[in-house]
């Protein structure tokens, strides 16, 4: 790769996503991360981190609610979860 940013394996990218690198594995493997940027290694896929930087992860058991975007001074004071 020409790119100069550091790749991602299965370890960084189950650190950022807070699970398991068996997890990461399995949802590689049903397609529920986003394509890797590297596949150069066979079974070792490499993402940039940059790949990750507005992805969201979608579907059973992903909280959104405890995902927001809004920072807790920008949350109306009437908001009820």
């Amino acid at each position: 790769m020409a790119d100069d940013q550091r790749l991602w394996g299965y370890p960084e990218v189950a650190a950022h996503l807070g699970i398991s690198v068996g997890a990461t594995r399995s949802r590689k493997s049903r397609g529920s991360l986003p394509s890797p940027d590297d596949n150069s290694v066979p079974d070792r896929p490499r993402w940039k981190p940059s790949t990750f930087q507005n992805w969201r992860p979608v579907g059973r058991g992903f909280r959104s609610d405890l995902h927001s975007s809004a920072r807790p001074e920008e949350t109306p004071a009437n908001y009820r979860p």
